[in-house]
């Protein structure tokens, strides 16, 4: 992969990347982190890519003007836990604590990479638990939970049993992460997105589109928040 520069104010970085199975030239905006993706196929010249890439200038900016604006987690901060807006203040002590409606960070300490830990060790508290009741309703064992900051989705389940789930679902309110542990223990059992597999999420969890369309509509805000300190 090369990257390019389209002009602009400021100019927009673009990742040009080739692809055996494309079939034509596409430009993709990640609604995550804004990166700009360039995909063409092998045979089309890369001359043929920028021309189109810079024939789009217009489309890129007003795409990426529609990102959530980044949030660095600091002192002051609002941020979402479990679905609920705590705002991130100065504490004692050697740990984070949530108190009300304040998340507090020992003082004297890196904030953004201290509340990023407190969020992940929750996460996967709170994951190794739903999964447990899921798994034990379902009647099969997983092999482990492995947590990553993933961009583009919230959950997987591999042939071998092992689950993987973003920490930010911590971020999200409690019956969105447990419909994600639904859906990825229910893959223990159907390795698809069949009716049987879906009739095995209705069995675990429940109804579930108000959860879906949750994610949908508000999981990549869930992306802005960083906390490089």
């Amino acid at each position: 992969m090369t990257e390019f520069f389209v002009p602009g104010a400021p100019d927009i970085p673009i990742v040009l990347r080739r692809s055996a199975r494309a079939r034509r030239i596409s430009l993709r905006v990640s609604r995550l982190d804004g990166r700009v993706t360039l995909t063409l196929p092998n045979r089309v010249p890369e001359s043929e890519a920028l021309e189109f890439a810079q024939s789009k200038a217009d489309w890129l900016v007003r795409n990426m003007a529609a990102r959530p604006e980044a949030v660095q987690v600091t002192l002051g901060t609002e941020l979402p836990f479990q679905g609920e807006l705590l705002t991130v203040g100065a504490g004692q002590g050697r740990s984070v604590k949530r108190d009300g409606e304040a998340l507090l960070v020992p003082s004297g300490t890196r904030v953004g990479a201290r509340v990023q830990a407190f969020l992940k060790t929750e996460a996967r508290n709170r994951l190794v638990e739903a999964c447990d009741g899921y798994s034990q309703a379902l009647g099969r064992s997983y092999a482990r939970i492995t947590l990553r900051d993933t961009r583009s989705r919230w959950g997987s389940c591999s042939s071998a049993g092992a689950l993987m789930f973003s920490w930010r679902l911590v971020l999200a309110p409690e019956e969105v992460l447990h419909y994600v542990a639904a859906h990825e223990v229910a893959h223990l059992a159907q390795m698809n997105h069949s009716k049987a597999f879906w009739d095995e999420v209705h069995t675990l969890f429940g109804p579930h589109k108000a959860e879906r369309t949750w994610l949908r509509q508000h999981g990549e805000k869930l992306h802005r928040y960083r906390f490089e300190d």
